[in-house]
Order: structure tokens, then sequence, then C-alpha cells
């Protein structure tokens, strides 16, 4: 049962009198508790739902279009509360952040309702039997899962739950019931890594429905580490390796199965100083995009493709500033830029992460103070461009709570961000 907080003026719900206030117990009979409950009986043309005001209940029944909205709104997009994380991941992020920020980045969540709404990634350890079978019967499809390891020790170790040892038998369940399932594997040097990433990835692609993709991800690492499993980064050629690894299951997959379904992230031929993979064709379709995997393949794409009907128009003078793993790349899209907007005169600036940390170089990581240290009393032209990914999602914040307008009052100069795509970068930067 849940509260409705809100109903949209001449919508289906509105002219039967439905009234904030009002509780919803169930639609055509059954139970309602959160989001997924209620998008799913609501696709039925006719709904019948039962409602208590004042502790009377009545019933309402619509007459609807298949799938559409009857205009209730809920006190949260869930409409319940996000599930908590049951984890103590030995590489989790949220543990290295310092103390001191604010309460919501503390926050870890592991919600199955998430992974098919927002795509993040869930480890499955805080489903009961009862909730896989809801993802099958409600057919909760795409599910992202955080996988690590299929050797049940080791994943109840690197998951920090000794609970978290069945994801092979979740996932056959799943993948069995049609539910199309996207994997991360996260990749922690001496311990899942080597022998056990090749016994995960065997596993998975042994599957009699396999996952439709896989990341393999390198641990993000922190300054912030104090008492915490000790872990270290990649070096260059540990990173070469993994990507000789990964390319392996790339040539047998598309062999067998005309997929290539495993990808190493970006920032493994980035720390291995490898040349990135083409953009043409590898990465099928991005299937793994918010996981870092062909973000500059697809990104590179985009301004070219921008360019080709981008003209050269007054001149400017501007800066654009990013974290150091895509700096050398951004100089390069800016040089491709400036052969067709000659009149084009950017300046790069890659930032060092002190917030967290020199092994932290992307630019979703960076702080207000990490910009201002890297960039006071630099000339930075008419503008400084960074990325949007800086900020949080309203944009409107970074990390350490400095605002943009703040770094720009602290700079001389507006501070401008761009969303993380190339047609938009070129617009921006050319002003075209």
């Amino acid at each position: 049962m849940v509260t409705i907080t809100g109903v949209e003026m001449h919508s289906p719900a509105y002219k039967k009198g439905i009234l904030p206030g009002d509780e919803l117990v169930s639609i055509n009979g059954h139970l309602i508790f959160d989001v997924l409950d209620y998008r799913f009986y609501l696709t039925e043309k006719t709904v019948c739902l039962s409602l208590l005001r004042d502790h009377c209940s009545r019933e309402v029944t619509l007459h609807k279009k298949e799938y559409e909205d009857i205009g209730l709104t809920f006190a949260s997009f869930l409409m319940d509360e996000k599930k908590r994380c049951s984890n103590a991941c030995v590489f989790c992020f949220v543990d290295q952040n310092p103390p001191g920020m604010r309460e919501s980045i503390y926050f870890k969540d592991d919600d199955t309702r998430l992974s098919f709404l927002h795509g993040s990634y869930v480890t499955l350890t805080n489903c009961k039997d009862k909730d896989v079978e809801r993802i099958a019967a409600m057919h909760i499809s795409p599910l992202r899962v955080s996988v690590h390891s299929t050797r049940p020790e080791l994943r109840c170790k690197l998951l920090g739950n000794r609970h978290g040892g069945n994801v092979s038998e979740r996932l056959l369940f799943l993948t069995n019931q049609g539910i199309e399932v996207h994997c991360q594997i996260v990749l922690c040097k001496g311990l899942n890594d080597g022998a056990e990433l090749d016994r995960t990835l065997t596993d998975l692609l042994r599957l009699e429905h396999p996952p439709a993709s896989i990341a393999v991800v390198p641990a993000g690492l922190t300054k912030h580490r104090d008492n915490l499993y000790p872990l270290t980064p990649f070096t260059p050629e540990e990173c070469r390796r993994v990507i000789r690894q990964v390319a392996k299951y790339q040539e047998k997959t598309l062999s067998q199965r005309g997929t290539r379904c495993v990808w190493a992230a970006d920032e493994f031929y980035t720390r291995g100083e490898v040349p990135h993979p083409p953009k043409e064709g590898f990465y099928e379709g991005y299937p793994q995009l918010d996981n870092g995997i062909g973000l500059l393949a697809s990104f590179e794409q985009e301004v070219e493709d921008a360019l080709k009907t981008c003209k050269a128009g007054k001149s400017r003078k501007i800066s654009l500033a990013t974290g150091e793993a895509a700096a050398s790349f951004l100089s390069a899209m800016v040089a491709k830029m400036h052969k067709k907007c000659y009149t084009l005169d950017c300046q790069v600036f890659p930032i060092k992460n002190h917030f967290f940390g020199d092994t932290v170089t992307v630019a979703g990581l960076l702080t207000g103070s990490d910009y201002l240290a890297a960039l006071q009393g630099k000339e930075l032209g008419e503008a400084l461009y960074i990325p949007a990914v800086s900020l949080r999602f309203e944009r409107d914040r970074f990390l350490d709570d400095m605002t943009p307008e703040a770094l720009s009052k602290q700079l001389g100069v507006p501070v401008i961000p761009i969303e993380n795509d190339g047609v938009e970068f070129v617009t921006a930067l050319a002003q075209s």
C-alpha cells in the first residue's frame, strides 16, 4: 500500500475523483508495494484500483489505452525506500570517500529496481528467492549484475558477505526465464584477476543463455583507504595483460556466437598505453557505455559526424579542463576541430585529483577545489569548459559542494559544463 501525493489535472484518475492522500492498496487484485508493481499491473486497458480514504475502502475502475499513465504521483520515484547494500566489498568506492561530504554520498544502494529503471548494477545479495522469482514473473529486463567472480568463496570474500556465493545459480535461473542480463567484473589485482578471471568468464559464457554483455573494469582506488583491504592499481603491463586476456574470449565468442560479448574498460587501454579499438563495429552498439567501455570511441565518432557540418565562426580563445585520463584524447579532438574550425584557439588542461588522490584520473571524480588549484592564475580565455560529469545529477555542485558559479567567480571566467556528447562538444566549443 502506497500513499498518493498528487493527481494530475484532467487525468483519468482526476476524472474518477481520486485525491492526494488516498492510499493505493491494489490494482486488479494485486497488492502494490512499489513502482514495479504499479507499472506492471497498470498496463492493462481496464484497471480496478482498490483505495483507502480516511480508513474507508473504495474501488475505482478505469478504462484507458494500454500502457497509458493514469496521472498519479507518489512521494518517491520508487514508491518505496531504496534498498541499502548489505555487502562490505573490498573495493567499495563509497568506503574510500573522505569524511565531511554530504550525507547522500555515503549511501550504498543495491536495488534491483534501480538496475532495471536506471541501469545501475546490483549484486543480487539483497534478493530472496521470491524476489528473484518476481523479477522473472514481471520480466524485469534488462538487468545489470555485478558478478566479480563465479567461485562462491571468492565472491563472498570480494563482497564481504557470506551469502554472496550463489550468483551462478541466480544467473542461470534468470537467463533461462528470458531475462536479458548484462554483467560487470570489477577487477582487483591479486584477487579475481588472472586465472580467476578466466574461470569467471568461462562460467558466464557457458551458461545456456549467456549474458548479453560482460564488462571488465578496474577497481577505483582513492588515497582514503586507511584500514581497508590492501589493493593496488594495475601497472601498464598488467593492463596490457588484461586486454590480451579479454581479447581471447572476444575472438572465441565472435566466431561462435557472432558477438564479442566481453569488453575491457577504456581505462585499461589508457593506463596500458594501448591504442583504443577501432570505432567501427568493435563495440557492437555500446551495451556497456555507462561502464566506461567504448566511451572514447563513441565520443570520437560523434565529433567526426558533427564536424561534417561545422563551419568556422568568429575567433575564439577558450580553455577546456578534464581529468588526466582523457586529457590527451580531448586534445586530439580539439586538434580535429581546429582543422575545420580554424578560428578556434582552445587550450586543454589536465587536472590532477588532489581530493581523492592521483590514482583517480577520471573527470567524474574531480572536485571544484581540484579545478581551482590547477587553474587559478592561468590564462583561460573567454570561457572555461568542463565535463558535466564532474557535477552531480542536477549539475549544480561538485563533490566537494563547490558550485560552478563559485568556481567561475574565483577564476574570473564563465565555467560551462558540457555533457558527454561529441555533437554538444563541437557545438559548444565552436559555437556553430
